[in-house]
């Protein structure tokens, strides 16, 4: 059975500071800087938290791999993922951190980094369901761009282009690409989930991610036309984008 390694070993300068966040505080005082970090105390010496003057932000942190000698920043605004993105120097860390913590905007913070940071959300403050949507394509469309697979980056740009889609609340499943008319849980009753092939093949249209398949065609476009078909009348009328 294999241990976990010991933290110290890899990462002896923040075992010298007895902690990521006194590690990270001290990386900051060299950049003429302060952070608000705290210690986690279950793991002091891979993780550390920091708070923002804005309430809508919070599980805020940063965690330092096990096995690589690597940090990863994780900020949340309304329980979405705002930033989150990886460095092997911690001397990069401190600048978005404190972007973060003192209310700078998501732009700014991006800029900060010297390192690819932004998930695609924007922050929605009072968590109004019609931003909350257009944040998640958004973040959707990015994370689709990013991603080394062209049959489901088309299938995310062909739903984006659809304006009855646009109105409803994106997710995916498994990478199954499914839909909502409200963008918190409990989702409404699933009507299609489509799934994208890798390489050659045919996109896939189930009622559900691992339902039997429903019709399978040979492009993005095709298969958003017959997902359209399937919109229930009632999420239409009451999706963001097509108020009744």
């Amino acid at each position: 059975m294999s241990r976990e390694p010991d933290p110290s070993v890899l990462y002896p300068d923040v075992a010298a500071h007895g902690s990521l966040a006194a590690a990270l505080q001290a990386a900051a005082a060299a950049q003429g800087m302060s952070l608000p970090l705290a210690v986690t105390p279950s793991d002091p010496l891979r993780h550390a938290t920091f708070t923002s003057v804005l309430p809508h932000r919070h599980s805020s942190y940063v965690t330092a791999w096990q096995h690589e000698r690597k940090w990863t920043i994780w900020g949340s605004s309304n329980d979405r993922l705002m930033v989150c993105g990886s460095t092997g120097d911690m001397r990069d860390l401190p600048r978005p951190i404190r972007g973060w913590a003192e209310g700078a905007g998501l732009d700014e913070i991006g800029q900060a980094a010297p390192f690819d940071l932004l998930t695609g959300h924007f922050e929605v403050p009072d968590n109004n369901p019609a931003d909350v949507i257009a944040s998640q394509w958004q973040w959707l469309l990015k994370d689709a761009r990013d991603a080394d697979w062209p049959q489901y980056r088309a299938l995310i740009e062909s739903a984006h282009a659809v304006p009855e889609f646009r109105g409803l609340h994106p997710f995916t499943s498994h990478w199954a690409l499914s839909f909502s008319n409200t963008p918190h849980p409990p989702f409404s009753p699933p009507f299609v989930s489509i799934h994208s092939p890798r390489g050659t093949g045919d996109y896939t249209i189930r009622e559900w991610w691992n339902g039997p398949a429903l019709h399978q065609v040979a492009t993005a476009a095709e298969a958003i036309a017959v997902a359209v078909g399937r919109i229930p009348a009632d999420l239409l009328r009451t999706s963001f984008g097509n108020p009744h």
